[in-house]
């Protein structure tokens, strides 16, 4: 079964449930929130796949930025991801590997979110950064494309479409990963049974120590450098700090309900994900008045959960 997109434009699509309703973190990171739309669109649960979350670390600047493993995505949906080396243009290769599969294909390119108006408000014609898309179908010739990004589906073309290829044409190749449909999906008990294989292995890689005590320990010198920057440097940081570890947890919470897992485990995610939003106003409103917080009481929440968190999936699964 090949990879099958609904609805066949972007008009009307229907983001899944992650990406709906009252979540604390709306998006995550661009390549996680991709595969969930991706997934989602091909009518597969993406609520799968998220036992790598367990395996967060704090890596000294950053939390780590979690992306979904790709022998998890071959053992649960029977998906393989290959890099596409890049000698032509971007769009040639991607015209030619969806020509490829019949029924559907999907092309990841990492693009300028710059040239994407899906990103108006915070980077579209304001600020070049790097993202990544899921293209699914595109016209080199009538200078269009529609692809998935962050937690929606939608179509870039004219200057825009230009702009993004023009981008992306160098003077280095963009990294690009190709989707390739080998075995048919698991579904029911067989996809339950691996998810929590995986949950098992990954408990297993988990960090040794408590990656919030880690952070902790880093902050002073953090918020020395915050203090010194312009605001422009705090939504960097926390994106790559503060959402990283929220949204990190709230999509493992979903998981471990999905498993039907320990309760306890699910609301300490929660209290992690609702602390780490909490933190983020916090500190902007530090870094705007120039003024250093008090956030012990924030910190010891975050530990004292993730620990909770942690302890209680090792005892249920470990």
């Amino acid at each position: 079964m090949g990879i099958m997109w609904t609805p066949h434009r972007p008009d009307g699509y229907a983001r899944h449930p992650l990406h709906q309703g009252e979540r604390i973190w709306p998006e995550t990171n661009c390549y996680v929130d991709l595969w969930i739309e991706a997934l989602h669109a091909r009518g597969l649960d993406p609520l799968a796949m998220l036992g790598f979350t367990v395996t967060q670390d704090f890596e000294g600047d950053q939390f780590t930025f979690f992306k979904v493993p790709l022998e998890d995505l071959e053992t649960l949906y029977g998906l393989r991801v290959q890099e596409l080396a890049i000698y032509d243009s971007v769009e040639a290769h991607a015209a030619e590997q969806l020509r490829r599969t019949s029924d559907g294909g999907l092309v990841l390119v990492e693009v300028d979110g710059f040239h994407l108006p899906d990103t108006r408000g915070t980077s579209y014609g304001t600020t070049h950064v790097k993202t990544t898309v899921g293209i699914v179908r595109i016209d080199p010739a009538a200078r269009w494309m529609d692809y998935f990004h962050n937690a929606g589906f939608y179509r870039l073309e004219g200057a825009d479409y230009d702009g993004a290829f023009a981008a992306a044409a160098g003077p280095l190749f963009p990294y690009v990963e190709f989707v390739k449909t080998g075995r048919p999906p698991l579904e029911g008990r067989a996809l339950v049974g691996a998810s929590l294989d995986l949950m098992r292995r990954h408990l297993a890689r988990r960090p040794a120590g408590n990656p919030v005590t880690a952070y902790r320990a880093a902050f002073p010198e953090h918020l020395d450098r915050l203090l010194a920057r312009p605001m422009e440097d705090f939504h960097l940081y926390a994106f790559n700090l503060l959402r990283q570890l929220g949204a990190n947890f709230e999509l493992l919470g979903a998981h471990v309900g999905w498993l039907d897992g320990p309760a306890e485990a699910v609301e300490a995610c929660r209290s992690i994900a609702e602390g780490a939003k909490a933190m983020q106003f916090q500190l902007a409103r530090t870094v705007a008045r120039r003024k250093a917080p008090d956030l012990t009481d924030s910190f010891d929440r975050l530990e004292r959960a993730h620990d909770t968190a942690l302890g209680a999936l090792n005892r249920h699964y470990g």
